[in-house]
């Protein structure tokens, strides 16, 4: 394919995607651009699936690549769905945290098929669940909140504590935030009020929006008030606040598949590669293979990026020195000084 045409493609293929179609048409992943500063005159494309973390995952590994082994980067905006389709036919080179357990048979089909190659896990501590604020059982003694339900270990405890938790547009029952109508949680939790006996003590209330949500929980926490809801790790707000999952019975697919009655398993986010791109790219291959982080790590640059409204490459720039301990790890000692001499 000339380089005529393969330009043609890919402008045809950002246009499609940028518009909300994701329509992939078949295209070499990495291609030719105007050289950087290292001479390289190859472009390796990332998938922006939606949200700020994999933003932020691309961010770090671009900046890896582009100042430590001399490539070009640019990132292709899309769904999950688009993206694991754009790195299954090439449009697409790198996708840094797929949430595997999202679409597993998918995932597990272009694997099986050779379509593409998962590399590394990025982390695996994912979890989901009903939490509360940590000072809800410790108290906060800088705060001067004391203990309010200091026996509150697990989910089948808070029938206990529902007095705690009132609802004030319900005052006979508490009141338990749920998920976002449409989301998976959702389904889980509302089986999880009936088939844990909750629905008799606790309202089960769904905010309209992540923001929502989010909005409920802040005010309680800056209040130092009780609250007990649905929330998920890695957020900025598991990085910012002190909060603690509630404990459920260890999951098991048995359990879970009659009536979610266990914890909710935790998600491989893993990093996963186009079939060609190892070849083409050994030396980003062997780097991406080493790159792993952790739940908590994720929730601290998302944290980062909140607290000082940070954009995705400034919380690079800033991951690159807060863990240079890891960093390191991933790469050879000539990258990682040309990665050192370019952020300086």
């Amino acid at each position: 394919m000339n380089l005529l045409i393969r330009n043609r493609i890919k402008r045809i293929l950002l246009t499609l995607i940028v518009s909300g179609l994701f329509i992939f048409t078949a295209a070499c992943g990495i291609e030719e651009s105007g050289s950087n500063a290292s001479g390289n005159n190859q472009t390796i494309t990332f998938a922006d699936a939606g949200w700020d973390s994999i933003r932020i995952h691309n961010a770090i590994a671009s900046t890896i690549i582009e100042n430590g082994f001399g490539y070009n980067t640019e990132v292709i905006p899309g769904s999950e769905t688009g993206s694991l389709l754009g790195i299954s036919n090439g449009s697409i080179d790198v996708y840094m945290e797929i949430w595997t357990g999202n679409f597993y048979d998918q995932y597990r089909d272009a694997i099986d098929q050779g379509d593409i190659i998962e590399l590394s896990v990025n982390f695996s501590d994912t979890s989901e669940g009903l939490y509360v604020p940590t000072y809800v059982i410790e108290g906060d003694p800088e705060r001067g909140i004391e203990p309010m339900a200091p026996d509150l270990k697990s989910i089948h405890d808070l029938p206990k504590y529902w007095e705690i938790f009132e609802d004030e547009e319900n005052p006979s029952k508490g009141r338990i935030y749920g998920s976002i109508p449409g989301w998976a949680a959702d389904t889980v939790l509302e089986a999880k009020m009936v088939n844990y006996g909750l629905d008799e003590y606790f309202n089960y209330f769904q905010p309209g929006s992540d923001t929502a949500l989010n909005t409920s929980l802040i005010r309680a926490y800056e209040r130092g008030e009780p609250w007990v809801g649905y929330y998920w790790e890695p957020t900025w707000i598991s990085g910012l606040y002190d909060i603690t999952l509630l404990e459920d019975a260890p999951y098991n697919e048995e359990e879970w598949s009659n009536g979610y009655r266990t914890e909710f398993p935790s998600q491989r986010l893993t990093i996963a590669v186009n079939n060609e791109f190892t070849e083409q790219t050994p030396d980003v291959t062997n780097f991406l293979s080493n790159y792993e982080t952790s739940s908590e790590i994720t929730s601290n640059l998302l944290a980062h990026m909140e607290q000082y409204d940070a954009t995705d490459r400034e919380v690079a720039i800033w991951f690159l020195g807060e863990y240079e301990d890891l960093w390191t790890t991933w790469v050879d000692e000539e990258v990682v000084e040309k990665v050192k001499t370019a952020i300086q």
